[in-house]
């Protein structure tokens, strides 16, 4: 079982952003404050558990957290700011929709942009350390994976409803048969001749 808190002292939220390396559509991040008596063995980074477990687990941690919220940043975003801190802009807009301010913020990976009044810690692999940052990413997870779905819907030449636009071989082959869509990173470097990446962050 993942670790219930970094300083039992303080109200923490976990953070964690989803879709930083898509070729498309916005990048998700969630905040969650999980109560100090929470248990749960099979909550994990979101990248280890699959699509049933990971929307099983949605469920119990919308119900169960002190608070939680999920944010996202648009692609035209990304392009004007970059996608580092689009990331890290998705997670101040998720942090500042919680109902309850948190006292301390960890950060899944090793870099943030701090936030102006609640102090940080950076956890590399924090998603699967720490209860509070697995919850935020599959949170943040779930929610970019139903808005690409929805996307699908329209665009379903670049199979977003498997691949949730990261650069698969498929997506990749379809963006050289019909081109980009508006919902396509500008910014990014499109080499569709690179080896194919994994479905997953």
């Amino acid at each position: 079982m993942l670790k219930k808190y970094f300083d039992k002292t303080l109200i923490e939220a976990g953070c964690d952003e989803a879709g930083r390396g898509c070729l498309a559509g916005p990048v998700f991040a969630a905040a969650v404050i999980l109560p100090r008596e929470f248990k749960n063995k099979v909550i994990n980074d979101s990248k280890k558990l699959n699509d049933k477990q990971r929307k099983e687990l949605r469920s119990i941690i919308e119900e169960k957290a002190v608070a939680w919220a999920v944010a996202h940043v648009s692609v035209e975003e990304i392009d004007t700011i970059n996608i580092l801190n689009a990331s890290f802009l998705a997670m101040h807009r998720a942090i500042d929709q919680l109902k309850v301010t948190p006292q301390s913020l960890l950060i899944d990976g090793n870099r943030f942009n701090k936030h102006s009044t609640i102090p940080h810690n950076c956890i590399i692999e924090g998603d699967g350390k720490y209860m509070s940052i697995a919850a935020a990413s599959i949170l943040a997870k779930t929610y970019r994976d139903d808005y690409m779905d929805q996307l699908h819907e329209q665009f379903p030449h670049y199979d977003w409803l498997n691949n949730k636009a990261y650069a698969t071989r498929t997506h990749r082959e379809a963006i050289m048969t019909h081109g980009i869509t508006v919902h396509h990173r500008k910014s990014f470097r499109l080499d569709y001749s690179e080896v194919e990446t994994e479905n997953e962050e």
